[in-house]
């Protein structure tokens, strides 16, 4: 699976574009919600899908992801419920690579290699674990490697150097740079800090490069685009969910994405008309 999302990557590099990533959590605002969010994504042109997994205490989200979480996890939204409704995504066309993104805590409970398996199985493309650093990782990453799944490591403004080698050497098809110091959903992307930020690490691996924290417009996603190869918008995407009447949740993800992304794919299986 992770062989979708280097393909999905060598495309945008091809075209000349950077990729658009959007993020939702599972179960918001409720699990019926789920997969035509998805589908609304991809319809409004997200190359790459982010499904956050609820958490009790999501230490790097910001209070729209935490209040996202927490609705979800009063629904009963489990590690399991994330993967049954990737499956049922696939079921209903959706194309896109899907990556889950969440912490450690709910996969150890899981079972690593179970996890594995039945991510595979369903059509999920990778893990992002916010929590588990590279030394703690090496069983996990062996299981998705071992069912062509990615792992996706995150780097910070603050990581050394020589760690953002190590990082890089743990990752086998992007890497996800954290924009700013903190949580998501600020809207506070640094952009002057950014282009020494990417050079940084461009300086330690030829992987694709996608930014996230703090990008929530469509002049936040073009500034990235000129630096990196993927822009990642989550708490944009869930407060447009929340201001929409319950008819027309799908179809106002697919609005916004559309016009943050600037790059609609059209005719995709979450089109509304």
């Amino acid at each position: 699976m992770s062989e979708l999302l280097r393909e999905r990557f060598a495309a945008g590099k091809a075209e000349g574009r950077p990729l658009f990533i959007g993020y939702l959590t599972a179960g918001y605002p409720t699990r019926a919600d789920t997969v035509d969010a998805l589908l609304g994504m991809e319809a409004g042109g997200a190359d790459v899908l982010e499904l956050g997994v609820p958490f009790s205490d999501p230490m790097a989200d910001g209070a729209t992801v935490q209040g996202a979480n927490q609705v979800a996890l009063e629904q009963g939204i489990s590690l399991a419920d994330c993967v049954q409704l990737v499956r049922e995504a696939r079921a209903a066309g959706l194309a896109a690579p899907v990556v889950l993104m969440g912490y450690y805590n709910p996969i150890l409970s899981y079972g690593e290699a179970r996890l594995a398996r039945d991510a595979a199985a369903a059509g999920v493309d990778g893990f992002i674990v916010v929590d588990l650093p590279p030394e703690e990782a090496t069983n996990f990453v062996a299981n998705c490697r071992s069912h062509g799944l990615s792992f996706v490591p995150l780097v910070a403004p603050t990581t050394r150097d020589e760690r953002i080698g190590i990082l890089a050497g743990v990752a086998d098809s992007f890497l996800y740079c954290v924009s700013v110091t903190g949580t998501t959903g600020k809207g506070n992307v640094v952009l002057d800090d950014l282009p020494e930020f990417i050079r940084r690490i461009r300086a330690q691996t030829t992987l694709p490069l996608a930014v996230g924290f703090g990008i929530s417009t469509r002049a936040n996603v073009e500034a990235v685009g000129k630096l990196a190869d993927a822009a990642v918008v989550g708490s944009a995407i869930i407060s447009a969910i929340a201001s929409a009447a319950p008819e027309r949740r799908a179809e106002r993800v697919r609005e916004f994405v559309e016009d943050v992304s600037g790059h609609k794919r059209a005719g995709g299986p979450g089109s509304a008309s």
